[in-house]
């Protein structure tokens, strides 16, 4: 009987040891990589005219790292018939210094893409509406990443007519392993997007 039992102990032990080692090289595994959003705290878009004032909008996230999502201040006030290159400054300035979230964005420019979508007939060129709604909609991207497709940085617009209370949407997109030409501005992730009033004088 005592044989027995010590034979039961036995096995009892090496099978909770086998376990416990199991357990522990499981906790040890590597996490799979992950393609997490940025975390992006202010955004301001910059229209450039070949001259002429400058046009800043800008969109802030109140709360940092908490729930609220980045809040739009102010309209976007352009000139009838001028051209404007639109670029953006994307910074998390939950760190210090803050984080060029802009640059970052250029680097992993084949996983980024960013859209837009705008009251139809505001601009001259484009004309339409933007690609939010239609990916084959009209934006004069001025730049592309490593495959040769659209980023968004870098566009050009040129107003159109006046125009009272329009709008003006861009929308950052996150398509790791999905982003190819015909991409969407429903593939992915957004990481933003942002709805401005456009107003033309």
């Amino acid at each position: 009987m005592k044989t027995y039992i010590n034979k039961f102990y036995n096995y009892s032990l090496i099978i909770m040891t086998l376990i416990f080692i199991s357990s522990c090289s499981e906790d040890d595994a590597a996490p799979a990589e992950e393609n997490e959003e940025e975390v992006i705290t202010d955004v301001k878009l910059v229209f450039t005219p070949a001259s002429g004032s400058v046009v800043e909008a800008t969109a802030q996230d109140p709360d940092g790292g908490g729930v609220q999502e980045l809040q739009v201040s102010g309209p976007i006030n352009l000139v009838s018939g001028t051209a404007y290159t639109l670029t953006f400054e994307i910074m998390n300035n939950l760190e210090t210094p803050g984080e060029d979230i802009g640059e970052e964005i250029l680097e992993e420019g084949a996983e980024h893409q960013i859209f837009f979508s705008f009251t139809d007939g505001a601009f001259t060129n484009p004309t339409g509406n933007g690609n939010i709604d239609n990916a084959s909609g009209s934006v004069n991207y001025n730049d592309t990443d490593a495959n040769g497709n659209p980023l968004g940085l870098s566009t050009s617009w040129t107003a159109g007519d006046a125009l009272s209370s329009g709008s003006f949407t861009v929308r950052l997109q996150h398509q790791p392993d999905a982003k190819t030409s015909i991409s969407t501005a429903n593939t992915g992730d957004t990481d933003f997007e942002l709805v401005f009033v456009l107003n033309i004088q």
